[in-house]
């Protein structure tokens, strides 16, 4: 049984940027569905909110508005339209007000689990680093900064500060601790190997921009 199409899912992100865009959705739902069918999780639940997860993220990016809940609340009311039974309706919901990393709720179901990880998945590794730069140069960031003088527990305490983050910063303060904060055995696999090659990647970077290399 299939609750959305790709095809009719793909609509729902016309107003997306090349960061979060039905490129980003498409890669998320192999991720999910490989994890889900690895852990045992239902993959309807995970496969429509792998789809729909995201959708109306490029209408509240510059607001307050949290992103994860407004695409559950579309797609509580796109499922209830289509009659979907309410208790896949609301695994479905609680999958994607679930997956932000830096936002509560916490993942509670398994489906809800997979779906996180796989949304961090795609924000690691080669992809993860061309994510960063394409999101830094859309917001005209620097390209890079030391290390050192990324504040993490600023950072933790009060969020984002716009006006000085670069790659180097999301690195720090979010991608290089995503590995640890995964939720499934397969998804945990799949990071070890992303994140070595990550991590490679900025200390080539840092080595280059020093002249070390």
């Amino acid at each position: 049984m299939q609750l959305i199409s790709i095809d009719e899912a793909r609509t729902l992100y016309h107003t997306a940027d090349s960061v979060h865009d039905f490129d980003h959705i498409l890669r998320v739902l192999v991720l999910a569905e490989r994890i889900a069918q690895a852990e045992g999780a239902d993959l309807v639940i995970t496969s429509s909110a792998a789809l729909l997860h995201d959708w109306g993220r490029g209408e509240v990016e510059s607001s307050q508005t949290n992103h994860a809940k407004v695409a559950a609340d579309r797609a509580r009311s796109y499922l209830m339209q289509r009659e979907t039974a309410p208790v896949v309706v609301n695994a479905i919901v609680h999958a994607i007000e679930a997956h932000r990393f830096r936002t509560p709720p916490l993942p509670q179901t398994l489906e809800a689990k997979v779906l996180f990880d796989a949304d961090k998945l795609d924000a690691i590794g080669a992809i993860g680093i061309a994510r960063a730069f394409a999101y830094g140069g859309a917001h005209n960031q620097r390209l890079w900064a030391a290390r050192e003088s990324v504040n993490l527990r600023r950072w933790q305490e009060q969020g984002d500060d716009a006006d000085a983050h670069t790659p180097v910063h999301e690195f720090v303060v979010k991608l290089s601790r995503i590995h640890k904060q995964l939720y499934t055995a397969m998804g945990r696999r799949i990071a070890e190997e992303r994140h070595l090659y990550m991590s490679a990647f900025f200390d080539r970077l840092g080595c280059e921009v020093r002249g070390e290399a």
